[in-house]
This record gives C-alpha cells, sequence and structure tokens, in this order.
C-alpha cells in the first residue's frame, strides 16, 4: 500500500537550516542521546546510513540526518545516529553494523543502496528499514520516493521564461533515475514553455528523447562539476540546473568565474534550498527544485516510534508537497508577474493531469 504525508516545506527547511548552521556532528560515533529520564527501554533507535558525500553535503544526506533531528527535538525519547559511507563496498557492512547493535529501524539514504538493502534486509526479517529514493526492496522495508520530475519541470518552464541567451543547461552527477528524474523534468519544462510561448529555447547537457548527456560520474568533485559548467556557459547557456550533491558546487564556482568575465549566469540547485544549504552561491541561485526528504523522515521516524511503523512507500508530489520550487530570494523581482502567474498555472495542471509528465525515470506509486 502506499501512505503520502503532506508536511509543509517550511518545516523541512527549517530543520535542514539547524543542520546547516551547527556544528558537523562526529562522523565517527554520529550519536545524538535523547533526553535524560525515562527507562532505558521506552527509548526508540533510529540510524541513518549516510550516502557517500557525507552529512554536510548540501544536498540529500545532510537534508534526511535534518528530519532525524526534527523528529528527536519533537519527541526526545528518539536516539538518532548516522553513519558515513566512504564508498559503495560499504554499505553492507554499515547496514548491518547497525541491525547489529540493536537500533529499532535503520534508514538508509540514496537509490544506490537499493542492493544493498534487499541483501540485508532479507537477512534480517525481523528488522525495520526505510531507504530514500527507492521504492520498498523487501516487506520489511519503507520506501520514500519523490517525483522530482514534476518540480523540474517547473524549473525548465522558468528558465525557458528567464534565459536571455536562448540556451539553457542540465548535468547530472551519475545516469540513475533520481538523477534523471529532476534533468527529464526540466527538459520538459522548457519544451512546454516553447510550445505554449513559441520559443525556441535549447537545452544543452541533456536530451530526454535519446537519454543521453554530461555527468561528472561523481557526486563528491566540485572540479569536475566546475568544468562540465563551463563548458554549457561556453555553448551559451546562461541558467544552469546541477543535479550532482557536492559536485554541484562546483557550478557556483562556475558562475562566479562567469561574472567576473562579465557574463550573467543563473543556477538552480536540487535537493534542498541552495539559499539555505549552499548560502555562499545565493546570488546566483534563480531557484531549487526541492524534495522535502526531511519531513518525509521526521514524518517517518516519528510514526515507527510511536508504534506504528508505516507500509509501502511514501510518493513526494507537487501536490502533496514532497517536491516543488523554491522561493526566487534575489531574483524575485525579477521574475515577471506574468510567469510567476504562469508557473501556478502550470503547477495546477501538473496536479490535475491535464498536463503530463513523460519522463520513464519518475518513480511509480
Amino acid at each position: 500500500m502506499t501512505k503520502t504525508f503532506a508536511r509543509a516545506a517550511a518545516v523541512g527547511a527549517a530543520a535542514l537550516l539547524l543542520a546547516s548552521c551547527g556544528e558537523r556532528p562526529d562522523e565517527g560515533a554520529g550519536a545524538t542521546p535523547g533526553a535524560t529520564g525515562g527507562a532505558a527501554e521506552e527509548k526508540f533507535s533510529a540510524c541513518m546510513v549516510l550516502d557517500v558525500g557525507g552529512v554536510d553535503d548540501r544536498s540529500f544526506n545532510q537534508s534526511s540526518w535534518a528530519g532525524l533531528q526534527a523528529a528527536q527535538k519533537a519527541n526526545p525519547d528518539i536516539e538518532i545516529s548516522h553513519v558515513p559511507s566512504t564508498d559503495d563496498a560499504a554499505y553492507v557492512p554499515n547496514l548491518q553494523a547497525q541491525v547489529s547493535k540493536g537500533c529499532n529501524t535503520v534508514i538508509a539514504v540514496g537509490g544506490l543502496m537499493t542492493d544493498a538493502v534487499e541483501e540485508v534486509a532479507t537477512a534480517n526479517p525481523d528488522q525495520q528499514f526505510a531507504q530514500i529514493d527507492a521504492a520498498p526492496a523487501a516487506d520489511n522495508v519503507y520506501g520514500m520516493q519523490f517525483n522530482t520530475a514534476e518540480g523540474g519541470f517547473l524549473a525548465g518552464y522558468l528558465s525557458a521564461g528567464m534565459t536571455k541567451t536562448g540556451k539553457v543547461g542540465t548535468w547530472g552527477g551519475l545516469n540513475i533515475p533520481p538523477v534523471t528524474a529532476y534533468m527529464d523534468g526540466f527538459w520538459e519544462g522548457v519544451q512546454h514553455h516553447n510550445k505554449e510561448k513559441g520559443t525556441d529555447v535549447q537545452v544543452l547537457g541533456w536530451d530526454e528523447t535519446t537519454q543521453q548527456g554530461s555527468f561528472s560520474e561523481d557526486f563528491l568533485d566540485q572540479a569536475k562539476g566546475r568544468s562540465i559548467t563551463e563548458t554549457l556557459i561556453s555553448q551559451g547557456a546562461d541558467i544552469v540546473l546541477p543535479v550532482a550533491g557536492q559536485s554541484g558546487l562546483g557550478a557556483g564556482a562556475a558562475a562566479e568565474a562567469a561574472k567576473a568575465e562579465g557574463k550573467d549566469v543563473k543556477l538552480i540547485w536540487v535537493d534542498t534550498d541552495g539559499c539555505e544549504s549552499a548560502a555562499q552561491y545565493c546570488p546566483f541561485f534563480l531557484t531549487s527544485v526541492t524534495k522535502n526528504l526531511s519531513g518525509a523522515v521526521e514524518e517517518y521516524t516519528t510514526a515507527a516510534a510511536g508504534g506504528e511503523f508505516p507500509e509501502g512507500q511514501y510518493l513526494g508530489t507537487l501536490e502533496n508537497e514532497g517536491t516543488g520550487i523554491a522561493p526566487f530570494h534575489e531574483f524575485d523581482s525579477q521574475v515577471p508577474a506574468e510567469l510567476k502567474a504562469d508557473l501556478d498555472k502550470v503547477k495546477a495542471g501538473i496536479i490535475d493531469g491535464s498536463i503530463t509528465i513523460t519522463s520513464q525515470s519518475q518513480p511509480k506509486e
């Protein structure tokens, strides 16, 4: 069965802001015990296995951890901890270690862990798991997925309405559905603007029809991210959407360099509101395509700690605020009122089904 949790995006954003502004947790231990008082058996232990990039990646790891922090803040009887993964070889050992230490639930961050989650969950059928960016891999796994093609569509439409060069760009970390869903949506949003407004805006770095494009093959290397972004800028793109975790921060450096050369380049961040998670580059962020990772994790953990483990999966959409676009921040006055109104109409059309997104990377209910 599928359960959806409608959470205000502001809750997740506030939790993420607290996470990004505080001291970096000790990744060796990663534990944050609950408040003192009460019997030990009353505590609920929620343990998170992070993907590469660490807890302060300004993206999905950090936002997911912020959800656990928010759950603990609301219920001090929840004990939380996290462990980083240095590479994919660490997934299985990390997951099994959380089972061995007696966690009530183990939350895996990222679709790349699917095989590892299936292996460990199948071997431990009495253990409860949850996984972000993946459908349930076993009966004891709760999936949390986000249809970011919907938020990406809005970003593409916005970009097509704001570009001065008639060229926009996007690139990803890996050619996998959680990444290409953003890119497909962006591409389709540009095409929709072209159709509705008679424009001829080109998308560089990705072609949904061929599923070919630019990838850093990495979620950490900012130098690669800068190089790819600089290439797109040199080809005429003045708005760029990187979908690559920390590698995407290289796009910020590329935008700064372009500004020094007199070029006006805007960026669109993903997963979180970039003006909160990567504030140093806020002057370049036209908006961000968000997914309410922190809200979904908080809701799951709160329910599980209350004795009711959610079943099936959560699917974040525009309708339940699981995805969307962030405020325009410093660019708000530059986005025409007509374009803002059009974005509201496009959003409504996606929700009511009158606008169809065809991306094959969209998660299924």
